[in-house]
């Protein structure tokens, strides 16, 4: 029988984080498929896990993950993790498991910390949705332009940045999108020096200024949603106004704020006039 690929969700920082079943799985493994081995073998050696390892990286990782795949066909386990968080998450690795399911093996996702997952929850802002970005392109006017672009959404965004050049990204931000709209700050999450904090745009590159310490180690930056746009918002009453013939209102409300992209509360509140209007 074929083995089975297990994508192992690591410790952001702190490595207590570790979970019970991912260090039965990579003590149990036949393989560790890792970013870094050296980053990975600090993990096994805290718990005592004495694993094969093989990198699997960005430079790599068509040519190791052809001899994982070759393993998983001979029935050997293989787990794979990157050097922090989720694996194939603005991480290596999709390409292993796209292949995975494409020859019918078995994929099995161990959940656990994710930088973007945490930082998220940690921000305060209140939406049932949020957009991805991972990392800004690092080189081209062009592309970085393009990229600020895509940013303007009626949901949170959430970005990956490196030290050298957070501020830099934080100060096209502000010129893109205001002073005003919010934008929360998370660097070494889960770690010693751990900081998280929410304030003004206009107010971030100072934050970050005031410090060298500020502009060290990794960061997450979540972008507050922008402010709904009127035609988002009058397209949503729309078919808000269709959805509570036959649903509760709060359900109306998600609905159309999923479909619309307009703000959920915003429809929801619109929702309990018309219930009102109606009694």
């Amino acid at each position: 029988m074929a083995g089975t690929l297990y994508i192992v969700a690591t410790p952001i920082g702190n490595l207590a984080d570790a979970s019970p079943r991912s260090v039965d799985v990579l003590r149990a493994a036949d393989l560790i498929a890792c970013e870094d081995t050296r980053t990975t073998r600090a993990l096994l050696a805290r718990h005592g896990i004495a694993g094969r390892t093989v990198a699997l990286h960005a430079h790599n990782e068509r040519r190791a993950g052809a001899q994982l795949l070759a393993a998983l066909r001979e029935g050997r386990s293989v787990a794979l993790v990157s050097d922090a968080g989720t694996p194939a998450i603005s991480d290596p690795g999709a390409l292993l498991v796209e292949a995975a399911h494409r020859e019918g093996l078995r994929v099995v996702p161990l959940p656990g910390p994710s930088a973007a997952v945490a930082a998220f929850s940690a921000s305060g802002f209140a939406s049932d949705r949020f957009l991805f970005a991972g990392f800004p392109p690092a080189e081209g006017a062009r592309a970085r332009a393009a990229f600020l672009e895509s940013l303007d959404v009626s949901c949170p965004v959430i970005l990956y940045e490196a030290p050298h050049r957070v501020l830099e990204t934080v100060e096209a931000l502000l010129v893109r999108f205001g002073p005003r709209r919010e934008i929360v700050i998370a660097r070494e999450l889960s770690k010693m020096f751990e900081e998280i904090a929410r304030m003004p745009l206009g107010e971030a590159p100072r934050w970050l200024a005031s410090g060298t310490h500020r502009r060290q180690g990794e960061f997450v930056l979540v972008l507050g949603a922008a402010e709904a746009k009127a035609a988002d918002l009058a397209a949503g009453e729309k078919i808000l106004a269709v959805l509570l013939e036959s649903l509760p209102a709060s359900e109306a409300a998600r609905l159309a704020a999923r479909i619309t992209g307009a703000p959920r509360r915003a429809l929801y509140a619109a929702a309990a006039r018309e219930r009102r209007r109606d009694k």
